[in-house]
């Protein structure tokens, strides 16, 4: 079932579970994450960022709104980390059902002159919109981008911000960072903060760079209104770590004798991480 943000939102926010926003840039990941998806009973929300989608094409958009339409589990496209007015629109052209303008490295007031503009195109077309306060750090120097520093979203900005722009979904920033952390770095979330935010604003609020945190402080931060998890390193990393183990095989070149083992070292973080959000046997609220 192919739904929009809101609408899949809504519900997590009501019943108090994250879905998680895997990053889906291959049609093998895109299996596994359904496969894992339709077995737990897990609402999820297929996440393909501007770079992954340059790789995949557009057509990739399509086979993803193919597999939504042949499932009960409802299933969200959204566009990660949408840099300009103009990728979210294409976004939009192309399927997506929800994007995300990531205006955070802007001035406050351009950020929510530029969200608000999204918001208006977005909402003629029943797509959702996600926008971003605060920076999210970078915790490796491969894959996403992120900020040498992080800067802690504001209360006050975050309750203007929601208000002014008509977003739907908040991404907040309380000490995640995208990447996988070096072993010797253990992150933290300010909490606090984010009870904070949750009482001010009326809003579903989300987590990104949610790989490499603590699994309790995840767990805590769903408990305390957290309603979407970005995830993309933590399932890529066992998925391609198996692939260049099963390479060592010079034999090999089938992708049936390839894949299924890397997707089977991948689903295992799948269903992990769906556990950790509280996101298991949750489609049946959607049919209540």
């Amino acid at each position: 079932m192919l739904i929009n943000m809101a609408k899949l939102l809504a519900v997590a926010n009501k019943y108090n579970f994250a879905v998680p926003a895997f990053n889906t840039p291959t049609s093998m990941i895109l299996r596994g994450v359904m496969d894992t998806c339709e077995r737990l009973q897990a609402p999820v929300i297929i996440a393909v960022h501007p770079d992954e989608l340059a790789f995949a094409g557009d057509s990739f958009i399509q086979m993803i709104r193919v597999e939504a339409a042949k499932t009960k589990v409802p299933v969200v496209i959204n566009l990660d980390h949408g840099p300009s007015f103009e990728s979210c629109i294409h976004a939009i052209g192309v399927g997506y059902t929800a994007v995300m303008f990531d205006g955070s490295m802007l001035p406050l007031e351009e950020n929510i002159a530029m969200t608000k503009k999204v918001v208006e195109a977005a909402h003629a077309a029943d797509v959702s919109v996600e926008g971003e306060l605060g920076t999210i750090g970078t915790a490796d120097t491969y894959g996403e981008a992120g900020s040498k520093k992080i800067i802690y979203t504001e209360v006050q900005d975050a309750v203007r911000f929601v208000k002014e722009t008509g977003c739907d979904t908040l991404a907040i920033a309380i000490g995640t960072a995208h990447g996988l952390y070096p072993k010797d770095v253990t992150p933290h979330l300010v909490l606090d903060r984010l009870k904070e935010i949750k009482a001010a604003v009326n809003v579903p609020l989300v987590l990104h760079g949610g790989s490499g945190n603590p699994d309790e402080e995840i767990a805590e931060s769903v408990k305390l209104g957290i309603n979407k998890i970005n995830i993309s390193s933590d399932i890529k990393d066992p998925f391609y770590r198996k692939c260049r183990e099963i390479l060592k095989d010079e034999h090999l070149r089938e992708p049936g004798d390839i894949y299924p083992q890397c997707m089977k070292a991948m689903n295992a973080v799948i269903e992990h991480k769906i556990r950790l959000f509280n996101d298991q046997d949750k489609v049946k609220h959607y049919y209540e």
